[in-house]
């Protein structure tokens, strides 16, 4: 329980340095729904999200109005769907459809599920599966998508990468100003009970129905830092963990009395430092308060693997049940700082994928100019997915190459999603080198029984 002092800090928190609990996503099994039929399987999708989630929506907000915590978003993340159609996936988008549907009848923000495990080969009905992505976001607006294509015991499964890069191009060309691409990631070492969107899904490991809480503080973090300018790093790390302990007995807070209302197993909560573009919501903004003129200058790397690091030490400390994803993350658009950051050439593709070295996930929501090559797009997710592999963690790609835009254009999703300049890639072809396909095997170090 909270003692008074916690509940002191905790208002201040909210009311000067945008603590929020950013999801709270119940997780959904749906193998019971599989019937005969595309048709059939659809309604009893339908049917089952409805009814297992339906008091999600209340329930949250009245959780929101009795604890005065801001819950940003309300979610549910399925089966994957490529599970669930396996007998029929040229119909997935039938699924599709009903699972948006679903959602605008809950009234949850996004649903994510429709999702693919294809790190070690990619069977013949997951092919055709992987093939309706571009139509299932076409036709769909809350509906996210993801697909694993490696895994550190697996390797890269790069017929699965190349097929990925043709899969976001098309989704780019479908839906409008490429928006679809912002509900599609591709992932290596991809979690099962990750609460944030685009990336999550329900894994088969999981119960029937659980409730996952994803917490984020940057304002808290770079607020607390604040008052300690002359700290050096040892002791900067110190005041990062006592922040995040603080957060996260926050969300556990929510998490535990959410689930128990609604009568579903508690299962993590994910303390990611999750930014919005809102002034004072920054990770970038974190790293420039530890010293740094700029993110993405030299020492922008060994900052946020310090950063990453205190993070999980003080969550782990606060909670049990500490899982997801867990860490920093660091969107392009949905940051700030970021923002402000690439506007100016401080960070680059390249710099972003070495600061995905030492913190949660990827490289994300990154605008590309409309006509980088679909082999151009697939080499980029090689990439992190090697990063990710070798390093044996999760590692993940949301690009969206924004149609009829070049470099130092400006790319407006609105909302959260925020606002970045087109990017520039190099300009060297990897067309070869994909065409290979193949697997990419996994290090040695995969051998770990």
């Amino acid at each position: 329980m909270f003692n008074s002092t916690e509940v002191i800090e905790t208002i201040d928190m909210i009311e000067k340095e945008h603590l929020d609990i950013r999801t709270v996503t119940m997780g959904i099994s749906l193998l019971p729904c599989v019937r005969e039929s595309a048709e059939q399987t659809a309604q009893a999708v339908y049917e089952r999200v409805v009814r297992s989630a339906e008091r999600l929506v209340p329930t949250v907000g009245q959780l929101s109005r009795e604890y005065g915590i801001p819950i940003v978003n309300k979610r549910v993340s399925v089966t994957p769907v490529s599970l669930v159609t396996a007998a029929f996936p040229e119909q997935s988008p039938l699924v599709a459809r009903a699972l948006d549907r679903a959602a605008d009848a809950l009234g949850i923000d996004f649903l994510g599920g429709y999702s693919a495990l294809v790190h070690k080969a990619t069977a013949d009905y997951e092919q055709k599966f992987l093939a309706t992505i571009p139509e299932a976001l076409a036709v769909t607006q809350k509906l996210c998508a993801s697909v694993n294509v490696g895994s550190s015991r697996s390797g890269i499964n790069m017929d699965a990468v190349r097929q990925m890069g043709g899969i976001v191009k098309q989704t780019a060309e479908s839906t409008q100003g490429g928006m679809g691409c912002a509900r599609l990631v591709a992932f290596c070492n991809a979690v099962e009970d990750n609460p944030f969107m685009a990336g999550a899904f329900h894994g088969v490991g999981e119960a029937d129905r659980v409730i996952n809480v994803g917490v984020s503080g940057p304002g808290v973090v770079q607020h607390a830092l604040s008052f300690a300018p002359e700290a050096d790093l040892t002791e900067a790390a110190e005041i990062i963990k006592r922040t995040a302990f603080k957060i996260t007995r926050a969300g556990q807070l929510v998490a535990k009395e959410a689930a128990r209302r609604l009568g579903v197993p508690f299962g993590v909560v994910d303390l990611s430092l999750a930014p919005t573009p809102a002034r004072g919501d920054s990770v970038a903004h974190i790293l420039e308060e530890l010293g740094l003129e700029v993110v993405g200058g030299h020492g922008t790397t060994a900052a946020l693997a310090m950063l990453n690091d205190a993070v999980k030490k003080g969550g782990v400390m606060a909670s049990s049940r500490v899982g997801g994803l867990s860490g920093a993350f660091i969107p392009v658009s949905e940051d700030i700082g970021m923002i402000e950051a690439a506007e100016r050439g401080a960070v680059t593709i390249d710099k972003l994928e070495a600061m995905t070295c030492v913190c949660s996930v990827g490289l994300d929501m990154i605008a590309l100019p409309g006509d980088t090559p679909a082999s151009t797009i697939s080499a980029i997710l090689a990439d992190e997915a090697a990063i990710g592999m070798v390093n044996n963690k999760t590692t993940a790609v949301r690009v969206i190459p924004a149609p009829g835009k070049k470099v130092g254009d400006t790319v407006d999703f609105g909302g959260l999603l925020g606002r970045a300049p087109v990017m520039p890639v190099h300009c060297g072809s990897a067309e070869k080198f994909i065409s290979r396909g193949g697997i990419l095997p996994a290090p040695i170090h995969s051998f770990k029984n």
